[in-house]
């Protein structure tokens, strides 16, 4: 175990310069007393590591150096196979170099971790996109991706959901992100930062201009953020409404993780026939007509009144499309 934590050590301040001690002891889950034990133990070992005092100071290696550790360990060896997502990467533009980076990887490898890799592949697999949705053509990634890879400013010419529909914009593209299948570019936008699906970018051109990333920006970061922003501005609304129990599960299936997770935190008990109320979020009065009635007739809206007209309509709409006749008998089942 201790052997494993040097060599991490050793790899951190490889890969990432200069580091305090706290740092090390925050990325390897240890006491600060602790890392100043192992560097000890590394300078005794030959290792050029030694500490730079004052508030900048830290711990580095003597430039130049470079270890040539290669022991992965079994574990790791098959993560690196389970991380390769071959789609993905060719929508990139990276989908030779990720083939000729895991052929070296297995090549370098000794025989019984790179077999232990190859089954990795054979047991699993990671499709990204959603259920019953095609792929959404994105012809511009690739370039988009070098964009961003580059530094380098891009214009767009993009298609939104509001008048005017067709806007054109110049971006310095920060990051590219793949959610449930599709593809978003995050761009600092005149000062802010903004999300753009890249399906909708119309026309692209990489403008020979650079910019500078701004400073700590954290892409995993930021998108988990415009995400939850996203998710809390688009449902302003909230529905009241009567369903059962049946109903209160098939939601988790049917509905939109944030109505399916409010449902259930709002909902009280059953009454004696198995039904509860609860309260749902909606975009809109459209948006909670269209989604509530996935569960048919097992829900009741209660409010607001306009979506409760609105099912009533339906409702009524539905019966004169399939009338009651009395010279025929009902369908069976019914």
């Amino acid at each position: 175990m201790r052997a494993s934590r040097l060599v991490s050590l050793l790899l951190l301040l490889q890969t990432r310069g200069r580091m305090t001690a706290p740092q090390l002891a925050e990325a390897l889950e240890v006491s600060v007393r602790t890392i100043y034990r192992d560097v000890e133990s590394l300078g005794a070992a030959g290792v050029p590591v030694y500490a730079e005092r004052g508030p900048a100071g830290g711990y580095r290696l003597l430039d130049g150096y470079r270890t040539r550790l290669t022991g992965l360990t079994a574990g790791e060896a098959e993560a690196l196979f389970l991380a390769g997502m071959p789609g993905p990467a060719a929508e990139l533009g990276l989908g030779s170099v990720l083939a000729a980076a895991e052929l070296k990887l297995r090549a370098a490898l000794p025989a019984e971790l790179a077999d232990r890799g190859g089954r990795i592949r054979q047991r699993f697999h990671l499709d990204a996109p959603t259920w019953f949705r095609e792929p959404e053509d994105t012809p511009h990634l690739a370039e988009l991706a070098r964009a961003v890879w580059e530094d380098r400013r891009v214009q767009v010419r993009y298609r939104r959901w509001k008048t005017p529909r067709e806007v054109t914009r110049t971006l310095a593209p920060l990051g590219v992100v793949l959610k449930a299948g599709r593809w978003y570019l995050v761009a600092d936008a005149g000062g802010q930062v903004r999300t753009y699906r890249v399906g909708a970018v119309l026309d692209l051109t990489v403008l020979d201009e650079g910019f500078d990333r701004p400073d700590g920006f954290d892409l995993a970061r930021c998108w988990q953020e415009h995400a939850e922003r996203y998710e809390r501005g688009v449902y302003r609304d909230e529905a009241r409404v009567r369903m059962t129990t049946a109903a209160l599960e098939l939601a988790a299936h049917v509905l939109p993780p944030a109505m399916s997770r409010a449902a259930r935190a709002a909902a009280s008990a059953p009454d004696p026939a198995g039904w509860v109320r609860t309260t749902v979020p909606i975009e809109s009065v459209k948006h909670g007509h269209v989604e509530l009635l996935k569960l048919g007739a097992q829900v009741e809206v209660l409010a607001p009144a306009e979506l409760r007209e609105r099912f009533r309509a339906t409702a009524h709409n539905l019966a004169a499309l399939y009338p009651q006749r009395a010279d025929r008998p009902a369908p069976r089942g019914t």
